[in-house]
């Protein structure tokens, strides 16, 4: 999971301070891979998902893991 201190406290879209999150799989196989080229070989990189209890908006944050190999990634270009 990111930095706990990374993670949003309260809702972007009501205001809720329920907030909940998991870590996920970005994916690969026969699934989308959603973050291609930042996990390992075996492993796709990882989200962790976060949800407001209040309204349901959900999020999904990039692992630091995944975050990290951003620079070398070669399907990623810096906007």
């Amino acid at each position: 999971m990111p930095h706990i201190g990374s993670l949003p406290k309260d809702c972007r879209n009501c205001g809720s301070r329920e907030l909940y999150a998991t870590e996920v799989s970005a994916g690969g196989g026969y699934a989308p891979n959603y973050l291609p080229g930042l996990g390992t070989f075996w492993r796709s990189a990882r989200f962790t998902v976060v949800v407001c209890r209040g309204c349901g908006e959900t999020r999904f944050f990039a692992s630091v893991k995944a975050i990290s190999k951003l620079d070398e990634g070669k399907k990623w270009r810096k906007l």
